[in-house]
């Protein structure tokens, strides 16, 4: 009997249910949306239940969508987003309907301080690798409940995150994976382990956090009432699955030493997989542990790449979106088209893409985007083109950082949207000097990544390395040597932009 795995993409947006075939090839997909909340400034919130009808109704369509017989699927891997603090009690039941997500920053002063006077905010970014603002990490967030919410703190008996709740409604266990344990904001990343130090100086008991197991381990089958919901046979066995950031990894092929992949998406990110965490307190490179064991994800990123472009797309593109409508054609492939008419640098027109703000390699948090240079010769096809190499240079320096902190090996893998154009996989090519690759799994990064840890770890596969076999190459691009010295000379301008531009920021902020 043929043997098949689902794989869970718990994303921002919703849940991606995909069906792989033993040899890793994806057969079918179906998404299912859900809402973020936004109650106040600074808070944004998901319901878990919404997680788990979107599971559930993911899951039913998909079996839908094909004829394979349900009693065929034997094991499930999940990708959750990162961050979560979903707040269970005793008796396993949800003490909040909506929890903070990865991108809620309502912790302040109130919860930093106390903390960081105990343990530098130095030593605990060397600690922990946790390189984005720190209060977007768990436990501060924890620390949030216990301030503000202290009826339902004192009833907490485990503070989980988001895809070990699916991973609990599906079995019963609670329990996480090093992975996701390791953007808790209290996690050793040398020693693999909760630390005691940190957890003494947040104030809080070591049992609110769950226990930690490897990505791969099979945390049980599915109970009676989670195998009804979803349509499948209760002998589907469920392993831990991952954080989304290292599920992406893995099914990149960044699973080796100096392997390294570039997800083009609303934000952007390169990250390098290693067998050392890359830490560095100026660049401040953001690390999770790896769902490969014995390996650390490290990346850094910029805030606003795909949104930027779909920034000027909305605002400046107006007549494209209605020929693109007119003509049954993706916007972006005329967008494309378009600033491919322009030359290389867009005639000396410069975009910084910090329409999010900064990230920690730029000079301060206050920076917001800009076109620069612009005069009266210049036109709709320079502003296309100068936004997307705007956006490759702004991940230029982000790939610089991590090449002044280990070696890479010379070839890049693009997964995500702006993958998609050849015209700007080229762009990248000539800004990163490295070769550009784009394979068949593309978007499906990280849901392969969970369907490996579901085969591993149910003995479906040996080991990742059909990971390799899987990706095969639609698309490599070389650099091209005059274009690559045209850059070069532009990259310096575009770095003395961004600090022209975070100082400016910090004065427009204050106004």
């Amino acid at each position: 009997m043929s043997q098949y795995i689902i794989a869970y993409d718990l994303g921002t947006g919703g849940n991606k249910a995909s069906l792989y075939d033993v040899e890793g090839n994806c057969l079918a997909e179906n998404f299912s949306a859900y809402e973020t909340l936004y109650p106040q400034k600074g808070f944004h919130e998901q319901r878990p239940e919404d997680w788990w009808q979107a599971i559930v109704t993911s899951t039913r369509n998909l079996l839908n969508q094909t004829d394979i017989p349900a009693e065929q699927i034997t094991c499930c891997g999940i990708s959750g987003h990162s961050l979560g603090v979903v707040p269970m009690d005793k008796d396993n039941s949800l003490l909040r309907d909506s929890t903070p997500i990865w991108s809620d920053s309502r912790s302040e002063a109130k919860q930093l301080e106390p903390f960081f006077e105990k343990v530098s905010e130095e030593k605990w970014y060397q600690m922990t690798g946790n390189g984005f603002p720190a209060g977007l990490y768990s436990i501060f967030k924890i620390l949030w409940y216990r301030d503000n919410e202290p009826e339902i703190y004192e009833k907490i008996h485990k503070v989980i995150g988001t895809k070990d709740y699916i991973n609990f409604k599906l079995t019963g266990k609670i329990a996480t994976d090093y992975s996701y344990a390791s953007g808790c904001g209290v996690y050793d990343l040398a020693n693999w382990k909760y630390s005691v130090e940190l957890i003494a100086a947040a104030g809080i008991g070591v049992d609110i956090l769950p226990e930690i197991v490897p990505s791969t381990e099979v945390l049980g089958t599915l109970t009676p009432a989670a195998a009804d919901e979803l349509g499948l046979s209760e002998k589907v066995q469920v392993v831990a699955g991952g954080v989304d950031n290292s599920c992406m990894a893995l099914g990149a092929r960044a699973f080796k030493e100096g392997r390294s992949y570039n997800s083009l998406g609303s934000s952007s990110w390169i990250a390098v997989s290693s067998s050392k965490p890359l830490i560095n307190e100026k660049s401040r490179p953001y690390v999770f542990a790896h769902v490969v064991p014995g390996m650390f994800a490290s990346a850094t990123a910029i805030f606003s790449a795909g949104s930027s472009f779909r920034w000027v797309r909305d605002v400046l593109c107006a007549d494209l979106v209605q020929q693109a409508e007119n003509e049954g054609r993706d916007v972006y492939e005329l967008m494309c088209d378009r600033a491919s008419q322009s030359p290389i640098g867009a005639k000396g027109l410069l975009f910084n893409p910090s329409l999010a703000g900064g990230s920690s390699l730029d000079e301060n948090p206050n920076i917001r985007g800009a076109f620069l240079g612009l005069d009266l010769g210049h036109d709709k096809s320079d502003v296309l083109r100068a936004a997307m190499e705007g956006i490759a240079m702004g991940l230029r320096a982000a790939l610089d950082e991590l090449k002044a902190l280990t070696h890479l090996t010379d070839e890049m893998i693009v997964v995500g949207g702006a993958s998609k154009s050849a015209f700007w996989r080229q762009i990248f090519s000539d800004v990163y000097n490295m070769k550009i690759t784009k394979t068949s799994v593309d978007q499906q990064a990280a849901a392969l990544g969970a369907a490996a840890l579901a085969a591993v770890g149910t003995g479906l596969w040996d080991n990742f390395d059909v990971i390799d076999q899987v990706n095969a190459i639609e698309s490599t691009v070389e650099p091209n040597a005059d274009m690559v010295k045209a850059y070069d000379k532009i990259m310096p301008v575009y770095r003395k932009a961004s600090v022209y531009l975070a100082d400016l920021g910090q004065e427009i902020v204050s106004l």
